[in-house]
């Protein structure tokens, strides 16, 4: 196999926001929050904890890799035959915190995910947003 044929491409969404990362990882983390601007979910900030994304679509099957509180968070995506890693980094800044969404693993052979994914993750977050500008 080319290097060509086994390239994988990544999403990025970048951030600035005027939020404590606290507060952001309250949102990354919580299931209820979580619900709010994701999907429904039985998610547990614990490493190997396996847990499901719900939408009326179908499921996301998931598992959590990487838990540093207020800092990083990873976690597998695998929707059919989409297999994926979703990373969010939290990097504390004077006015607030830069929040990096970066999911990988998107196979050359599979552009309806990769440009589901493009399309879809900015509007999540915006609804990130707005669940954080209601949080107390």
């Amino acid at each position: 196999m080319t290097t060509a044929e086994t390239a994988t491409r990544s999403v990025v969404v970048e951030r600035e926001l005027p939020f404590p990362p606290e507060k952001i990882w309250r949102a990354l983390t919580q299931p209820h929050l979580i619900a709010e601007w994701l999907m429904k979910n039985e998610f547990k900030p614990e490493t190997g904890h396996r847990f499901r994304l719900e939408a009326d679509w179908g499921s996301i099957h998931c598992e959590v890799r990487t838990v540093e509180p207020n800092r990083a968070l990873s976690y597998t995506w695998d929707a059919y035959d989409l297999r994926s890693v979703v990373t969010w980094t939290l990097t504390p800044m004077e006015s607030g915190t830069h929040l990096r969404m970066e999911q990988t693993g998107f196979k050359p052979d599979q552009p309806r995910y990769y440009g589901g994914a493009k399309a879809g993750w900015p509007q999540f977050i915006d609804k990130l947003e707005a669940v954080l500008e209601r949080l107390d």
